[in-house]
């Protein structure tokens, strides 16, 4: 069993994700201690880029803001590397097909292995292109995360039987950001996935509150939380540490409250 299967084991998974080097490097490895400690059971760092197709605002002004201080890739790599010394939580990249293609598909899974990454996403490669890359990331022993969204339909049995990790279960058509209302019926897509495949499923896109994390909980095996923490970190920038820590904490706490009601 992969280590980010394992980490649903315990109990509902929480998610978080935060931009790599925003607003510098140093805030993000003393955020990723700071949210593993405060109850975060995987993480996902984005990798900065200049075309992030599937994010709203909140997270291309991350990564902006990210590019401009200096971040790279490969400054990433030897920031999880700093991580992995103090930390045992699974790490995830999350980055697009072009980034990968540019630095070269061997060296970075190499490189993801060598830090101590264990899964990866990439939210532009289509399920059927997913080939290009699978050979090398499971040399690596990598997890190369399936997306189901609300339009896979009847493709979403198709991709649960091979997902490996988890599931991300899109809760929104459209880009990442946060939402008041989530109306996709999450229930009906899960229950479709449990039926060929027992790989825990997490839902995410939009994902802002207590309140929320808590009825996704209720549906699904983990909640992810991106754009509301990036915002915190927008706000409050080098001094984000503890605001940070008090959020997910909070969303924890309805995580907890929605896999009680299960």
């Amino acid at each position: 069993m992969s280590k980010i299967t394992e980490a649903f084991k315990k109990n509902k998974a929480f998610i978080a994700f935060i931009t790599g080097g925003d607003p510098d490097i140093e805030t993000t490895e003393k955020l990723i201690i700071a949210m593993a400690k405060a109850g975060t059971d995987l993480i996902e760092i984005g990798i900065p880029f200049s075309d992030p197709v599937a994010e709203g605002i909140i997270i291309q002004d991350a990564d902006e803001r990210a590019l401009k201080a200096g971040c790279t890739t490969d400054k990433l790599f030897e920031m999880v590397k700093r991580v992995r010394k103090k930390t045992g939580i699974p790490l995830l990249f999350m980055t697009y097909i072009n980034p990968v293609f540019t630095y070269g598909k061997e060296r970075f899974a190499k490189k993801c292995a060598e830090c101590g990454i264990n899964g990866i996403i990439i939210p532009d490669m289509p399920f059927e292109e997913r080939y290009e890359l699978l050979e090398e990331f499971n040399t690596n022993n990598i997890d190369l995360i399936s997306m189901v969204a609300p339009t896979s339909e009847e493709r979403i049995e198709v991709i649960a039987r091979e997902a490996k990790g988890f599931i991300y279960c899109v809760s929104s058509l459209g880009v990442t950001g946060v939402r008041d209302i989530i109306t996709t019926d999450m229930g009906k897509m899960i229950k479709k996935i449990r039926e060929v495949t027992d790989t825990p499923c997490a839902i995410g896109f939009g994902i802002s509150t207590p309140e929320q994390a808590s009825v996704m909980a209720n549906l699904s095996d983990g909640v992810i939380v991106g754009s509301a923490i990036v915002k915190v970190i927008a706000k409050y920038g080098r001094k984000s540490i503890k605001p940070v820590t008090d959020f997910v904490k909070s969303i924890k706490n309805g995580i907890r409250d929605g896999a009680n009601k299960h």
